[in-house]
This record gives structure tokens, C-alpha cells and sequence, in this order.
């Protein structure tokens, strides 16, 4: 692998995946915290912190900490384009856990869309680029001043403002998106950081440079701590107004989505793929929003795989297991059966052919 080497690629890619199942559980347990707290204060959604009292929802927090710094060292070691759509398996691991921890349904077409998740994350593995821009710390800090990059970084923050100051208080309670949204784009800049400071890490710890000094690495490290606080804080917000299985998925689909633009824009990491590798990524990120469509918008329909055979049923058979029944005495008995219309039928032309 070209200027990229690949035992760091896939300690990257390992570190990824284990994240992202520590993330993925963060959102049950935290999500499980909040639903206790409801009875005894103020809720997140309506600005109440109770929350920070409570022991649960800082494990939750810990176990999101220590994903979030796995997270760091695998944007330091493998590009981001890879990195992040992995977040994909975090919506399996909370899809599984909030079936069996929080009484959420997974049905047969939510179990479906778990595993098109796995297989629109490996396709992304597959096809996404995986050789680096290995730039200098003070290259990268060049292209972050630059134009677009720059332009990026101040719609962002706007659009930020605008939503925590009019948009959130006015249809944060009502529309799931508002908080997700911000929690998004602002989780693209807090990515952004964090690529930077590995790649400053990294030179200090291969090349002996002293990047301590440099005061771009205190605003970029306070910068990473601010954005991860707005995150948390409108997270949490969304989880207590909103259904664990509807804001991961859509968090994951704004998030990557956000990351991948910026990572595009700054480090420009898919300019030696091939259009095959731009297809097969395109497919794969499509797939990934598929499954997650299934996942939560069929979530609430009962459905199983005994549901599905049924359907193989020949047609009399399947007939006769539906709803269409009747209730009827038996001559002598005094308990009710319920037998289908054609039983119905037959009993009453054979009960003719007798009294006549």
C-alpha cells in the first residue's frame, strides 16, 4: 500500500469496529438512564441535567468516551472515509441491545436491515480509498485556512447558531432531525480535529517533533472538547424525546455524510480512486440508507418468519389461516368453536340434506 502502511490500516480498521460496538451500547445504557430519571426530575429534552447525578448514565458516557477514543487513534491510523461509515455496526449493536434492554421491537425486516448494514460497511471497506495524503501537520493546518475548507467550517457554525437559538426551541420537541442535524454537522468539525491532532501526534511520536508549542494544537484541542459537549448535550436531547432506533440511524446518516464532505474537502482523500471504487462506494453508502429505512420504518409491523411460510401456504390452507371466521354451536354442546366460513358452509348444507 502506497505511502500508507498496512499493519496501521487495519489496526485502524480493528479499532473502528470496536468502537463503534462501545458507542453503539452507549446509546442503550444512557438511553436506559434517561427513562429512569423521567420519574423523579426534569427531563433532558426539556433542559433538565439531572442525568449528571446519576451513575448509569456515566456509564454510558464511559463507555462512549472510550469508543470515542478508539475512534481518535482510528482516524489517526486509517482515512476517515473508511472510518466513519463503519459507524454503521453501532446501529446494529444498539438495534440488538434496545430489543433486549429497552423492550424496543426488532422484527424480521429490522433483523434484514442489520445485516445490510454489515454488508453496505463492507462494501465500503471494499471500495472506499485507502491510501492517505500523508501531509506534514503544518501542510494540514495550510488547508484548513483554506478557501473552502474555511467557507465549510463558517456555514457550518451558522447553520449551528441558527438551530440552537430559533429552529431548536421552536420544532426541536416535534421533528427528530433538528438536534440530530446539529449533532451531525458539529461531529464532522469534532472529526475534522481529531485528524488533525493524530497526525500532530503521530509526528511527535515516529519524527521526535515538538508540536506542543505550536498554539494551533491548544485551539484545536479546545475546539475538539467544545464540539464534543454541543454533541452530547443535543444528543441526550434527542434520545429523551426521540426513539432510540430512529436517532441512531438518521445521527449515522448526517454524521457520515457530513464527515465525508469535509474529509473530502480537506484531505482530499478520494482523488486517486477509480470510477469503479466512486461507484462501489456510491452503491454501498445506499445500501447502508436501505437498511436503515428497513430498520425503523417497519418497525412498529409485527412480522416474522412464521409469517412469511404462511405465505407458501397453498390457497384453501392459507385461506382457512386467516381472520375470516365465524362462531357457531355444535348440536348437543354448549362450548363455542370457531371454524372458517367454508366449515361453516359445509356443516349447514349437510345439516339440510339430513332434515329433508
Amino acid at each position: 500500500m502506497e505511502d500508507f502502511k498496512a499493519t496501521e490500516f487495519y489496526s485502524g480498521l480493528g479499532l473502528a469496529i470496536i468502537s463503534n460496538i462501545f458507542i453503539g451500547a452507549s446509546f442503550i445504557i444512557k438511553k436506559k438512564a434517561l427513562i429512569n430519571l423521567q420519574k423523579n426530575g426534569l427531563r433532558a429534552g426539556a433542559g433538565g441535567h439531572g442525568y449528571l447525578k446519576d451513575c448509569m448514565w456515566w456509564a454510558g458516557f464511559l463507555s462512549m468516551g472510550i469508543g470515542e477514543a478508539a475512534n481518535f487513534i482510528a482516524y489517526a491510523l486509517a482515512p476517515a472515509s473508511i472510518v466513519t461509515p463503519l459507524g454503521a455496526l453501532s446501529i446494529v449493536v444498539s438495534a440488538v441491545l434496545s430489543s433486549k434492554y429497552l423492550n424496543e421491537k426488532l422484527n424480521l425486516l429490522g433483523k434484514m436491515g442489520c445485516f445490510l448494514c454489515i454488508i453496505g460497511s463492507t462494501m465500503f471497506i471494499l471500495h472506499a480509498p485507502k491510501i492517505e495524503q500523508h501531509d506534514t501537520f503544518d501542510e494540514l493546518i495550510a488547508r484548513v485556512f483554506n478557501g473552502g475548507f474555511i467557507f465549510y467550517t463558517m456555514i457550518i457554525l451558522s447553520i449551528c447558531l441558527f438551530i440552537v437559538f430559533y429552529f431548536g426551541p421552536v420544532y426541536g420537541k416535534e421533528n427528530v432531525i433538528v438536534y440530530v442535524f446539529l449533532c451531525s454537522i458539529i461531529g464532522s468539525l469534532t472529526v475534522m480535529c481529531c485528524k488533525a491532532l493524530g497526525l500532530a501526534l503521530r509526528e511527535m511520536i515516529y519524527d521526535g517533533k515538538n508540536h506542543m508549542e505550536n498554539f494551533t494544537i491548544w485551539i484545536l484541542l479546545f475546539s475538539t472538547i467544545t464540539f464534543i459537549m454541543i454533541q452530547m448535550n443535543y444528543l441526550n436531547k434527542a434520545l429523551d424525546l426521540f426513539n432510540t432506533g430512529i436517532v441512531t440511524p438518521i445521527y449515522y446518516v448526517f454524521f457520515t455524510t457530513s464527515v465525508i464532505i469535509a474529509s473530502t474537502i480537506l484531505f482530499q482523500e478520494w482523488k486517486t480512486m477509480i470510477f469503479q471504487d466512486i461507484l462501489g462506494t456510491i452503491c454501498s453508502f445506499l445500501i447502508v440508507i436501505t437498511a436503515i429505512f428497513m430498520l425503523n420504518a417497519f418497525k412498529d409491523i409485527d412480522i416474522s418468519y412464521n409469517d412469511l411460510k404462511s405465505l407458501s401456504l397453498p390457497k384453501r390452507d392459507n385461506r382457512r389461516s386467516n381472520n375470516n371466521c365465524v362462531r357457531r354451536d355444535y348440536l348437543g354442546e354448549e362450548d363455542k368453536l370457531f371454524v372458517t366460513v367454508d366449515e361453516q358452509q359445509d356443516y349447514s348444507s349437510s345439516n339440510n340434506v339430513r332434515n329433508t
